[in-house]
């Protein structure tokens, strides 16, 4: 097994107990029925603990095999709190002559669709110009050694610095009155939404009038949600667990476990095929610069791809909440038997049917109900999508932290209506880094990883607002012809 397991009599008791693995080791425990993951250089055997797992066994199986020590950090607001359920996990420590990081991390992977091998990083590092330039050059062929992991060492400490300087400027604690006045101006909207109705009645002008602002309150508890979601709102778990269940649940008639289970997974590992939910397409569309090519070798034709930028229009804004993600949630409820979610489901259908029941009746309240999920749906297709469709999207590469998230992820720039429209989601790249930061401080934590990415040459990408949305169309367009050009002629 591990490297320096048997210690002998005079090392003492305690020491003679400790086990040193190898990665080579610790790599090959990354099945379903057997899970190792590293923690601060500490191995933990999480296979038969995953089921438990609040964020859902699948986020933590996406690591086994790894080093976890930036997810670890990036999910949980006090990692303290959590070691007395790490503790009787441990069953080792990396071998003193180990590496922190994985073996494997950055390492150069061969594009096998391309038939090349280059690196997407390009740091600047003056202490090594020779490291520099063979990465300045896009080519990693001679890089090896000690040279090059050390490099993308120095970079995993340095992020993990720059976490520190934003604990130490408080960034991670929330400002209770931005969330007092965001939850207020939800339940503002949801009365006005009565009061329309109440008093100039159910002509269509008004219905629409109603159906937009109901539309603009289920969009923004949709970002309130996410906010509780994250635990970034209040300093204990549970508090945060409490209040996301009450918005989900309440105020928009879902599921919260349903979420962390297919959100968490999305964070860990965005835009990885297989690991990451939101980028499993059911086979309606292919996406990035891999997964089209290999469609088209293989003779894969479900959709016409070449044409989904086109219909794209018609299947993916329309029909992802009031049909999919319905679906889903219920079934995930019923199957998973997430009793407590559905009872706060329930109670929003009925807080809902019995405020709209006495205007428009069943038929009329379940059409407007359905119209509102409609043009919600909209708003988080496009939202949502725009920073990560366009996009790197491929198969696992075995990435530190800093590089995996920047890599699956653009900001939109700042301006009041963006923050507002977006939920803050204009700070993609903050919020993949620091998912639990309060998002009304991304914008001061923003300098902190520009300047980090810079350093390295990591691309940090940020675009207009209108412009995002045309890459969305456009990538779909890159990859459909991808897949047209292998399905013809490889």
């Amino acid at each position: 097994m591990g490297k320096g397991g048997e210690k002998g009599g005079e090392a003492g008791e305690a020491e003679a107990q400790i086990r040193f693995y190898t990665w080579e080791e610790i790599q090959k425990h990354n099945l379903r029925t057997d899970k190792w993951l590293v923690i601060e250089r500490k191995v933990y055997n999480v296979t038969k603990w995953a089921n438990r797992h609040p964020g859902g066994h699948r986020v933590i199986s996406h690591c086994a095999g790894e080093d976890a020590t930036d997810a670890f950090q990036a999910f949980h607001i006090n990692p303290t709190l959590v070691q007395k359920f790490l503790k009787p996990l441990l069953i080792g420590e990396l071998a003193p002559g180990e590496p922190s990081q994985d073996r494997d991390k950055n390492l150069p992977l061969t594009d096998y669709s391309q038939g090349n091998t280059s690196l997407r990083l390009k740091p600047a590092h003056p202490a090594e110009p020779s490291t520099s330039k063979a990465l300045e050059s896009g080519h990693v062929g001679a890089m090896h050694g000690t040279s090059s992991r050390h490099l993308w060492s120095q970079l995993v400490e340095d992020f993990r610095t720059l976490r520190k300087t934003a604990e130490d400027m408080n960034l991670f604690r929330a400002n209770p009155l931005f969330f007092s006045l965001y939850f207020g101006h939800i339940i503002a909207m949801e009365v006005l939404a009565w009061l329309m109705v109440s008093y100039f009645g159910t002509g269509w002008i008004t219905t629409l009038i109603l159906a937009c602002i109901l539309t603009t309150s289920q969009t923004q508890a949709g970002w309130l949600q996410h906010d509780f979601g994250h635990l970034s709102v209040f300093k204990k778990s549970s508090w945060n667990h409490i209040v996301h269940k009450f918005i989900i649940g309440h105020l928009k008639g879902a599921s919260a476990n349903w979420w962390n289970h297919r959100h968490f997974q999305h964070h860990a590992k965005p835009n990885i095929f297989e690991k990451d939910p939101d980028v499993n397409m059911l086979h309606i569309f292919v996406l990035g610069d891999t997964q089209p090519v290999e469609y088209g070798k293989k003779k894969l034709k479900y959709l016409p791809y070449n044409h989904q930028h086109e219909y794209f229009f018609l299947i993916f804004p329309p029909l992802l909440i009031p049909v999919y993600f319905q679906i889903q949630i219920i079934s995930t409820m019923i199957r998973r038997r997430f009793w407590a979610d559905l009872a706060w489901a329930i109670s929003y259908y009925m807080r809902y049917f019995i405020t709209y029941i006495p205007f428009y009746g069943v038929l009329g309240s379940l059409s407007l109900l359905t119209f509102v999920r409609f043009l919600e749906s909209h708003w988080f297709v496009w939202v949502t999508q725009m920073n990560h469709i366009p996009m790197e999207i491929d198969c696992e590469k075995h990435r530190d932290w800093l590089s995996s998230q920047v890599a699956a992820t653009c900001n939109i720039e700042q301006s009041f209506f963006n923050d507002w429209f977006t939920g803050h989601l204009n700070f993609q790249i903050e919020h993949h880094l620091f998912p639990t930061m309060p998002r009304h401080n991304f914008w001061k934590v923003k300098p902190l990883v520009k300047s980090l990415c810079a350093k390295y040459g990591v691309q940090y990408e940020e675009k207009p607002l209108g412009k995002a949305f045309v890459d969305i169309i456009g990538s779909l367009k890159k990859s459909g012809d991808l897949w047209l050009d292998a399905y013809l002629h490889k």
